[in-house]
């Protein structure tokens, strides 16, 4: 049986070096995490302050895939090639993000129901970049027929890999995904796939990996953010965890101390920490009243009093 193989989502504005270095010094069961993407743009000169999230130092523990959102090809090149350089063997082409500002520009999610265009891209990319290619996408922007007419013209292309959110861009990530439509980009790809959407609990992981036998490669986004046990519980097949409580709380004191420790200012760090909660919450009973509490807090000995709190009278 093959190992699973699991990936952490990029989730632009939290999954970056910060999360992931604190998150790796706490839990275990991730393999390796898909950067949030840098954009290319035009006159864009790639020097290393472009690549801070990156850095080899801001990433001592869990092995990192750079991602590039793009729609030009010479732009796309320069910078793979800039960071293979860095030390990259192997980069990723956002062709999922479904934010309507990046669709409309013809970039991530918004480029997949161009079929010639995603083929001439890679026609002229391919043979001029360094590093090893893989690509993250949806099912379509619309339809999966997007991807359906798509994955025949990938399978002439020597990809890494591709990771496939099922659900299409317009969908962002409401409603259901659609497991038909992976099962057809199964039997319709030559390349490895890994699948990506809604792996919230280790029964949600069993149920996808019944359904899909010959899938070994496995991402998850917000349910390793509400649960960040999940990697684990997924790797040793069940669902105990020892020093739950403790672990937790150490993680949410160490990320906001890291945070602390790089942003300009407490009110920045607060902002932070704030949009993290939507996802943390969930995991405390009466979720909806911490939330609400948490966004009135004004200063960092309030957040982390109410952490105390959190932990000492609620269980997770």
């Amino acid at each position: 049986m093959a190992e699973t193989i699991l990936y952490l989502a990029p989730m632009r504005g939290f999954t970056d070096h910060i999360f992931r270095k604190t998150y790796a010094e706490h839990f275990t069961g991730l393999d390796c995490a898909v950067a949030p993407f840098i954009a290319t743009g035009k006159n864009t000169t790639y020097k290393k302050k472009h690549i801070k999230d990156l850095w080899p130092e801001n990433n001592p523990s869990l092995p990192v895939i750079p991602q590039i959102l793009s729609s030009n090809a010479k732009d796309f090149t320069e910078f793979a090639n800039f960071l293979f350089d860095s030390g990259y063997g192997a980069i990723n082409w956002n062709l999922g993000c479904p934010f309507p500002m990046v669709a409309r520009k013809g970039r991530g999610a918004g480029m997949l129901p161009h079929t010639e265009t995603i083929q001439a891209f890679l026609n002229e990319v391919l043979p001029k970049i360094k590093p090893g290619l893989s690509l993250k996408l949806r099912l379509g922007w619309e339809t999966r027929e997007d991807i359906l007419r798509l994955l025949p013209i990938l399978n002439s292309f020597p990809l890494e890999e591709l990771i496939i959110h099922a659900r299409t861009g317009v969908q962002r990530y409401q409603g259901d995904v659609d497991l038909e439509g992976f099962q057809a980009c199964v039997s319709a790809s030559r390349h490895s796939l890994v699948y990506n959407g809604d792996i919230r609990t280790l029964e949600d992981f069993r149920s996808l990996s019944e359904r899909f036998p010959g899938v070994h490669k496995w991402m998850i986004g917000r349910g390793c953010l509400t649960h960040p046990f999940l990697p684990q519980c997924i790797k040793q097949n069940r669902p105990d965890i020892e020093n739950e409580l403790e672990r937790r709380k150490n993680f949410l004191e160490a990320l906001f101390h890291g945070y602390n420790d790089v942003l300009d200012g407490p009110g920045h760090v607060l902002n932070k920490m704030k949009g993290f909660w939507q996802y943390f919450a969930p995991a405390f009973s009466g979720h909806e009243k911490t939330i609400k509490r948490i966004k009135k807090i004004r200063n960092p000995d309030e957040y982390l009093k109410l952490l105390a709190e959190l932990f000492e009278f609620s269980e997770p």
